[in-house]
């Protein structure tokens, strides 16, 4: 086991971690920026040590001061949490050429998965089902608009090296495309640097749902099941469950597999999900993996009771996994506190928080970094809280999640709990009628 780990993130994944790494009785390092200088992963760890002022780039992006950092206090690992570097090869690179475990996949792994055109290549190759679309990349528009006419409107553009939704446009007709195309590639440049794009099939009434896995560093792979992210906001999950509603027994096998053969097509280590789209006839498509943990992860561990980031640094360690695969014992939802204005088109709202009540009670785990008196600062991500719900079915556990949230007070800046309480009487939710178009017509 390690001597000691350094969490290159801030936060409530930065504190989930610490938690988790007590428990090893492995000590921590928290690195933060001057805007955190008061959050509580700086006071819990055994180690703190600043490293930039507030903007990303300077700090939590800032690998060198990272690399120094974990330097100057002899850490031995150093965990990305999810988001900033958690995805980057080069750090994974770096954290190797200088003899300190990166606790996620190599680089090799991350490129091969990174790159959307590679990752459905290969995914094709093992036979892992995905969306009809381009082989790699489109040369020009040109040939696009020919491939759209060949496989059928609605298409849709992806960046290669995109995320967050940027360089993405839906296509219903031909005489949209060239529209489309400048927009996508202008966007993808300036947002990534790339402006490769690649095409797909639009899948119409899609439920996105990704299935949990992990690998170890002897071959062996297995999957934790499913979780069903579609209620998103502009491509951001909002409330995510498991098993999904649209689950049945051979679906869950025919996908569980599928995540397998993708994990071990690139030799994974880690934990990682692989990301489907599933149309309204329940044929599944890969859409893609991402090679980190999710901030989603509590409602797998709750349903099988696995702490997924305990495995995440055994199997960084070096420790060989079960390779069993689980299934969900209970139904768990996550509902992701933001600090935003859900009825001001979800402006953020960062400042201080002048009081705060956390719910609790039977089935209820609050991740948070957040207190009273902390000053939410406007540089980062605005998530501040997750609520986990935990019971023996859906209906119980949308039933504990909204009397959590009920409970759930916190004065000083505007959250999302109203929106995740209106939500969660929906008729079509209640239903488990839903798509990841379900917040289009959703009005608060």
């Amino acid at each position: 086991m390690f001597n000691k780990i350094l969490i290159a993130n801030r936060g409530e994944i930065a504190l989930r971690i610490i938690r988790t790494c007590k428990e090893m009785g492995v000590p921590t390092v928290a690195v933060y920026s001057t805007a955190d200088k008061d959050s509580l992963h700086v006071r819990f760890a055994d180690e703190a040590v600043c490293i930039g002022s507030h903007s990303p780039t300077d700090s939590y992006l800032n690998v060198p001061a990272i690399i120094a950092a974990a330097e100057i206090t002899n850490v031995d690992a150093i965990h990305p949490g999810y988001g900033f570097l958690a995805e980057n090869a080069n750090f994974s690179k770096i954290c190797e050429e200088h003899d300190i475990k990166f606790i996620g996949p190599s680089a090799e792994m991350i490129n091969g998965m990174g790159d959307k055109a590679n990752a459905k290549a290969t995914m094709k190759k093992v036979g892992v089902p995905t969306i009809p679309g381009s082989d790699g990349l489109l040369k020009d528009m040109k040939e696009g608009k020919a491939l759209a006419d060949k496989i059928g409107y609605p298409v849709i553009l992806k960046a290669t090296a995109g995320g967050g939704g940027k360089g993405m446009r839906e296509i219903w007709k031909a005489e949209d495309f060239e529209k489309a195309w400048d927009l996508a590639t202008n966007e993808a440049q300036s947002s990534f640097g790339n402006g490769a794009m690649y095409l797909e099939k639009f899948i119409e009434e899609p439920k996105h749902v990704e299935i949990q896995i992990i690998g170890d560093q002897y071959g062996k792979a297995a999957h934790l099941s499913e979780r069903d992210c579609s209620i998103q906001r502009r491509h951001q999950k909002l409330l995510e469950e498991t098993p999904s509603p649209i689950m049945t027994d051979d679906l869950r096998k025919k996908m569980g597999n599928a995540a397998i053969k993708a994990a071990k097509a690139i030799g994974y280590e880690g934990v990682g999900t692989v990301e489907f789209l599933v149309d309204k006839k329940k044929n599944f498509y890969f859409m893609e993996m991402n090679t980190r943990i999710q901030v989603e992860h509590p409602i797998t561990e709750e349903v099988i009771n696995y702490d997924l980031i305990k495995e995440q640094i055994k199997v960084a360690a070096g420790e060989k996994i079960s390779g069993k695969s689980y299934f969900p014992k209970m139904h768990a939802m996550e509902c992701r506190i933001n600090a935003e204005d859900p009825y001001n088109n979800f402006q953020p709202s960062p400042g201080k928080i002048t009081s705060l009540h956390l719910p609790g009670g039977h089935g209820i785990r609050i991740d948070t970094h957040v207190y009273q008196g902390y000053v939410i600062p406007p540089f980062y991500d605005s998530m501040i809280a997750k609520v986990i719900a935990v019971a023996q079915t859906r209906e119980e556990t949308i039933l504990t999640m909204r009397r959590a949230l009920e409970e759930f007070v916190i004065e000083g800046v505007k959250t999302t709990i109203p929106f995740h309480l209106k939500l969660l009487q929906d008729k079509n939710f209640l239903k488990g009628k839903y798509t990841t178009k379900f917040m289009e017509t959703f009005e608060m």
